[in-house]
């Protein structure tokens, strides 16, 4: 049970550190503080939550491959665009800075998660 709630919180404290940094980067999101990127990851786990589980309604899947990857992108933009309506301390900059918000969160993810490999 404890472990749970420690990955959760790691979880929860890279993410908001991936948004901070692109927001810092100015690669078409805005971040007021690191306590503003904490609730957007809040809420972006929150509508990636939902818009997964409609998609599954629908009988939608991302798929595998260069096409899904795509798709996940615009996906990935789309609830960056959503949540920017419910987080005072984050903005997106239209639909072009929302794909280079969601690329740019994508490549510091995974450098993030290759570096944090490296040492667990």
């Amino acid at each position: 049970m404890l472990s749970t709630i420690v990955a959760f919180v790691v979880t929860l404290l890279v993410a908001a550190l991936v948004i901070w940094l692109v927001g810092r980067l100015n690669l078409g999101l805005e971040v007021d503080s690191f306590t503003s990127a904490i609730i957007a990851a809040i809420v972006i786990a929150i509508v990636t939550a939902v818009v997964m589980w409609l998609l599954g309604l629908l009988g939608l899947s991302l798929g595998t491959g260069w096409i899904g990857a795509i798709i996940a992108l615009i996906v990935s933009a789309i609830i960056l665009m959503i949540s920017d309506k419910f987080v005072s301390g984050m903005r997106v900059h239209g639909f072009s800075g929302a794909i280079i918000a969601a690329i740019a969160i994508a490549v510091i993810n995974w450098l993030i998660s290759m570096v944090m490999g490296m040492f667990m």
